[in-house]
């Protein structure tokens, strides 16, 4: 039998131990600790609330493992990273299980939750980061040319998700550093990504853009840089929402809450709004939900899977709508948005979503008012583009699709 200690690490030095992940068989199992129960801090409350006794995960159809683990692993190019690494040390891939990979992240994932004892990996001081290097090492590994991937591209890219390939930075000044793990004092937690090969290589000037349209819009979004290095590249530099400092804070996505497989649509925003009002009980965040659809609706951001979009827990203890992230211009599954509005995925319009935010007690004036401020953010796309550097050529695209879009959310 294979087991894991959970912890709920704060900070350094400041952690609970919040139970045992167990598996045998192929089937997993978890167990809250005694003394974690006796003041719970409600982590997973749909899926895995924090009772006594053996808790068994039955959602096969969802995964291998409960949510609320699930978002501690990576997607596509993390894991392609990881089974890379295990392959070297002459792991069978097809023996990996999802406790050997949480034991491989250890204390280096995203969010809050570590995993104990974690794999022994290289101890490696500190390195500066050259992100031409690494961009050039991620296209290598992607086009399976790479044999041996760097050491600083397999920690500093193993643990974010999505497939897109990217690395966690360490940033003060205009010193960078690799940043998967604790930083030093001065430094801030950042995720920078990459091109891929079949991306445009103003994908980074278009994402910043969006971030850009998206605070004029009224979303709270984090701080965004676009790093250029001495190759003439640009790159998306996004800070890290999950970190404060060196202070983690617990991330679930929409996805792993309810136990929606992100690779398969089939959500809804209905059930954001209804996840929003009843997990938060905070009108405001209802509403800042409603605000990112109507973004993503606008802006033709129909990548807009469960996995996109997530809760936090603020130091109080208390769950909020986390801050937008992964907003650009995407064309989505079938030229559709991922999750649909009251059903309609293809041309939701004005009618789809009154309907919604009825249902989410949003008034007809709240209504008006968000789509009158995301509407007028949008019809700037030219404007942010410029500043942002996005090629001419994707300007007009994204434009046409935009003007599109504008004209049938128009009440």
């Amino acid at each position: 039998m294979k087991k894991l200690e959970v912890r709920l690490t704060h900070a350094p030095g400041q952690e609970r131990v919040v139970g045992q992940l167990a598996e045998a068989e192929h089937r997993v199992y978890f167990e809250y600790d005694p003394v974690f129960l006796q003041s719970p801090t409600w982590l997973s409350p749909f899926k895995l609330p924090p009772e006594p006794g053996l808790h068994e995960h039955r959602d096969l159809a969802f995964g291998p493992l409960f949510g609320l683990f699930d978002d501690s692993l990576p997607d596509g190019w993390g894991l392609l990273l990881m089974d890379r690494c295990l392959k070297r040390r002459g792991v069978a891939l097809e023996t990996v299980s999802p406790l050997d990979r949480l034991a491989y992240l250890g204390t280096r994932t995203m969010g809050a939750l570590t995993y104990h004892p974690p794999a022994l990996l290289e101890d490696r001081d500190r390195e500066l980061m050259d992100l031409q290097v690494m961009s050039r090492e991620a296209h290598r590994v992607l086009q399976g040319t790479s044999g041996d991937v760097l050491p600083q591209l397999l920690r500093a890219g193993g643990s974010p998700g999505g497939a897109r390939p990217k690395v966690l930075v360490g940033i003060r000044g205009m010193t960078m550093i690799s940043g998967e793990d604790d930083l030093p004092e001065g430094y801030t937690h950042w995720l920078v990504k990459f091109h891929t090969a079949q991306a445009a290589r103003d994908d980074g000037c278009i994402e910043y853009a969006y971030a850009a349209m998206a605070r004029a819009a009224g979303l709270r979004v984090p701080a965004t840089r676009l790093l250029e290095t001495s190759g003439g590249d640009r790159f998306f530099g996004v800070e890290r929402f999950d970190r404060q400092a060196n202070r983690r804070i617990h991330v679930h996505t929409l996805g792993n809450l309810i136990h929606a497989n992100f690779r398969i649509p089939g959500c809804d925003y209905a059930t954001l709004l209804k996840v929003a009002r009843v997990l938060t009980k905070n009108h405001a965040d209802v509403a800042a939900a409603f605000r990112l659809m109507v973004f993503n609706l606008l802006a033709h951001n129909r990548d807009d899977h469960v996995k996109n979009v997530a809760f936090m827990l603020n130091s109080e203890e208390e769950w909020q709508l986390a801050p937008a992230y992964d907003l650009t211009f995407a064309r989505g599954p079938g030229g559709e948005h991922t999750m649909t509005v009251d059903g309609e995925g293809r041309a939701p319009g004005y009618s789809h979503i009154r309907k919604l935010a009825a249902a989410a007690d949003l008034s007809g004036r709240e209504v008006a008012a968000v789509v009158e401020a995301v509407s007028e953010a949008v019809a700037g796309w030219p404007r942010f583009a410029r500043v942002a550097g996005v090629s001419k050529e994707s300007t007009r695209t994204i434009n046409a699709e935009i003007r599109q879009c504008l004209k049938r959310l128009g009440p």
